[in-house]
This record gives C-alpha cells, sequence and structure tokens, in this order.
C-alpha cells in the first residue's frame, strides 16, 4: 500500500513538473513526429460509474471510471487540442485517406456494460462526441455475468470467509490463480488478469463452478453488478449515431482456441449485431487484448476494417488497422498526490509522456496461436502437462492420456519441444508430430 502510494505521488510530481515547464508539449510533439506527423490516441474504458468509491468495495479496480472523471477526461482532451473522432476517422488518417488537422482522441468502450448506457451515453451526447462499444452478444439482454466479474466476486467471497478450497476437486491449474492471492503475493485483479490471459474459457468456468459448489452455492455468490446492456439499449445509442463493434459472443481470449471457434465466435457476433441492430459491424476488439495472425485473418476474410489491441503504444500513419494501439483508462490513472483529480497528470498520460521517459511498461497483445492446425497423418492433440501420479491425472482436464514413447514435437509453447518415455495429459485440436516432422509443418 505505502509502494502505491508513493508511486503516486512520484508520478503526479513528475507530471507537475512536465506540464508546467512545457516539457509535456516537447513530448507531445516528439511523439507526433515518431506518428507520422498526427498523433492518434485511441482510449478505453469499460465501467463509467456515478459512486466510484462505493463500487470500488464490489467490483473490478481497474475497470472502474466515475462519471466526473470521465467528463473532465473528454472536457480536458478537448482543450489540450484533440479532435474527438470516431474509429472511423482513425482508420483513415491511419491509411491515408484523410488529412487531419489536429490530434485524434478515440473513445471507445469494451463489454457493452449498462453502466456505458446509463452513465457514459447521457455526457456524450451532450457533448457531442462520438464512441464505439464493443459487445461480446451472447451477453447481451441476459443477466448473465462476465466469467472475470463471477470469479472477482467469488474469490473475494473466499478471502472474506478465510475459506481453504479444496484443490483436488477442482481444475489443476486452479491453484495457479487463488495461490498467489491467498498468500498475498498478488491482489486479486493482478492474478486474474494474469490467469485469464493464459487459460482459456472452459477453464475458468470449470473453476467458477468448482468455487460456488465449495462456497454451497447461494444468491450471494452471484454478483449483483456488471449487468449488460439490452438491444433496446443499444438500438437507443445507435439511432443517436454511436456505433458498435464485435467483442466475440461470449467474452472470449481466441488465441486460446481452436480455429473453429475463432471463425464462429467472431463471425456469429458479427452477425448478431447487424441483424439485431440494423448497421453494419467492421470493427472488433481483442478480448484481454491478445491476438493473433489467424485472429487477423478471419477478420480480414470476414469484412471488419479494424481490431484495438490493450497494447499502450503510439498509433503510426501507415500502421496495421489490425492491431490498434489503446490506452486503458481507469479512475486512479487521474489521481493526483492528495487523491483528488489532476489536470496535469491526466493530460501527460494523454500525452504519453510517462512512456517517453521509459516510466512504464506496455504489455504486447500479440501472441503465437496456441492451438495449431493437426499436421497430417499425426493425432491432433494438445500437452497440457507432465504427470506422473494416477491421482492426478484423474483431476486434470481435459483428459486423454498419451504415452509418449518416442521422441516427438509439441506445437505448444508452453511446454519442452521434445517429450518421450512420459504419460502426459491432452486436449483435441493440436498437433503432436512425430520428431521427423519439419518445423515448418507445424505452424
Amino acid at each position: 500500500m505505502a509502494g502505491r502510494v508513493l508511486r503516486r505521488a512520484a508520478k503526479a510530481a513528475a507530471a507537475g513538473f512536465l506540464h508546467y515547464s512545457g516539457a509535456r508539449k516537447a513530448m507531445a510533439a516528439y511523439r507526433r513526429s515518431q506518428s507520422g506527423g498526427r498523433r492518434i490516441l485511441i482510449v478505453s474504458y469499460h465501467c463509467v460509474v456515478s459512486d466510484f468509491t462505493g463500487e470500488l468495495q464490489r467490483s473490478i479496480p481497474g475497470l472502474l471510471i466515475s462519471q466526473e472523471t470521465f467528463r473532465r477526461h473528454l472536457e480536458q482532451a478537448h482543450a489540450a487540442g484533440f479532435e474527438l473522432a470516431s474509429i472511423g476517422d482513425a482508420v483513415d488518417v491511419m491509411a491515408g485517406r484523410r488529412t487531419a488537422k489536429k490530434d485524434l482522441f478515440v473513445v471507445t468502450f469494451d463489454d457493452g456494460y449498462r453502466d456505458v448506457y446509463r452513465y457514459a451515453y447521457p455526457v456524450l451526447k451532450q457533448m457531442g462526441v462520438p464512441a464505439i462499444t464493443y459487445l461480446p452478444t451472447a451477453f447481451i439482454n441476459t443477466d448473465k455475468r462476465f466469467n472475470h466479474d463471477r470469479l472477482f466476486h467469488l474469490l473475494r467471497r473466499v478471502q472474506e470467509r478465510r475459506f481453504r478450497p479444496d484443490y483436488d476437486t477442482m481444475p489443476s491449474p486452479s491453484v495457479e490463480l487463488l495461490g498467489p492471492i491467498l498468500t498475498g503475493q498478488k491482489t486479486t485483479s493482478a492474478a486474474l488478469d494474469d490467469f485469464i490471459g493464459e487459460h482459456p474459457t472452459r477453464v475458468l468456468t470449470g473453476i467458477i463452478d468448482s468455487l460456488e459448489q465449495q462456497l454451497g452455492g447461494g444468491a450471494d455468490l452471484v454478483p449483483e453488478q456488471g449487468d449488460v446492456m439490452n438491444w433496446d439499449e443499444v438500438r437507443q445509442m445507435a439511432r443517436d449515431g454511436f456505433e458498435f463493434g464485435a467483442h466475440t459472443l461470449g467474452h472470449t481470449v481466441l488465441t486460446l482456441e481452436p480455429t473453429a471457434v475463432v471463425e464462429k465466435e467472431i463471425v456469429e457476433s458479427k452477425e448478431t449485431i447487424e441483424r439485431e441492430v440494423g448497421v453494419q459491424v467492421k470493427d472488433f476488439a481483442y478480448c484481454n487484448g491478445w491476438y493473433s495472425d489467424e485472429m487477423i485473418r478471419v477478420l480480414k476474410q470476414n469484412g471488419f476494417r479494424s481490431g484495438v489491441t490493450t497494447e499502450d503504444l503510439p498509433n503510426r500513419v501507415g500502421g496495421d488497422p489490425f492491431a490498434l494501439k489503446r490506452k486503458v483508462m481507469w479512475e486512479n490513472f487521474s489521481l493526483g498526490m492528495m487523491g483528488d483529480y489532476s489536470s496535469s497528470l491526466t493530460v501527460c498520460q494523454f500525452d504519453d509522456c510517462f512512456g517517453v521517459l521509459g516510466m512504464s511498461h506496455p504489455v504486447l497483445g500479440h501472441r503465437p496461436h496456441v492451438l495449431a492446425p493437426a499436421v497430417s497423418g499425426t493425432t491432433n492433440v494438445l500437452v497440457q502437462e507432465a504427470v506422473a501420479a494416477e491421482a492426478a491425472l484423474a483431476r486434470a482436464t481435459p483428459v486423454e492420456v498419451v504415452d509418449a514413447t518416442a521422441p516427438v514435437l509439441v506445437t505448444e509453447p508452453r511446454v519442452a519441444a521434445a517429450v518421450t518415455g512420459a504419460q502426459v495429459v491432452v486436449a483435441p485440436n493440436v498437433a503432436l508430430a512425430p520428431e521427423a516432422a519439419k518445423p515448418e509443418e507445424l505452424q
């Protein structure tokens, strides 16, 4: 806690110096030159709430921003000389189809939380600011909650009750998530963020089901917050000119899924929005910010014009529209030394001063596609983990046991390139190839 306070104070002090000394403008000019003559800042929000302090007690902090801070962001972007533009404007400027007189500031929302309709939409409409919301369509018009919200809520209940989970009855990766939280090595938010990016949806739902069962069930295990928009609300925003993009069907990290799932999640989410709202969907947001060449191929084949990441890096004129960089914003990005709103800190965030100084460390979202195509004539499997004990084999999911009696090459980056003389637990849809196979055949 003390460390976070000190870091906040140091950043706020640095922002004050950079802003009032004029160094911030010099850094903005440097980024503009790097970007090809115009900066294209795409910002990402999730939940805009009326009471940040109250919501902080029950929601993932990094997803939250108060309505007042959100309004100030828009006002400050305008005052700093940005053109508040659409995602289409950004793509056109990057492609050279349009010349921008000012740097661009593009507002995006992920997940379609109802709080966007309640608290962001009125502000955007009043100020005349365009925006796009990326929808995971299987959640729209339902009372379902996202896996990350359900897990966060359950993990808080585990901590409050001082509950010790029975890992023997849970999916084997569960300890990777719960261990660092229960030992105090990571915050719940940080542990969740790391875990979700590395494990497919079926593992997340397995952990949720196990925890709910172990905790005894009940209404208090389902988060009240985190509800999403319905189609009437989406249509109302669309009638007022706000855009919508696809964000998969089930908020799925597609780098962890086979090509058939990638195609279904992308195509059907696009088609659902087009059918329900009567608009053409051209833009996509990668869940968790992770993307792959295979996903980009599917987007291009199905008429998309852009894909947005969560890589906090500058967009460059002439850059790839399917790897658009975004700065993910939340309440604390604008909090000064005393915990109140800091204009100098906010505008330094917009101008990427801390990136120029090397004080921030962007996480790259491009990933190899874990589930590679099968090699002709080989078993189509994915090595999950090397195991020995029968009890471990029984717990592992999904289950199929293969005896590796000869050297093999494995198309899974998290395990060794050669495995022999062991039993391994495997799952469908990834290649396990003979040693004689050429490396390029495994791509």
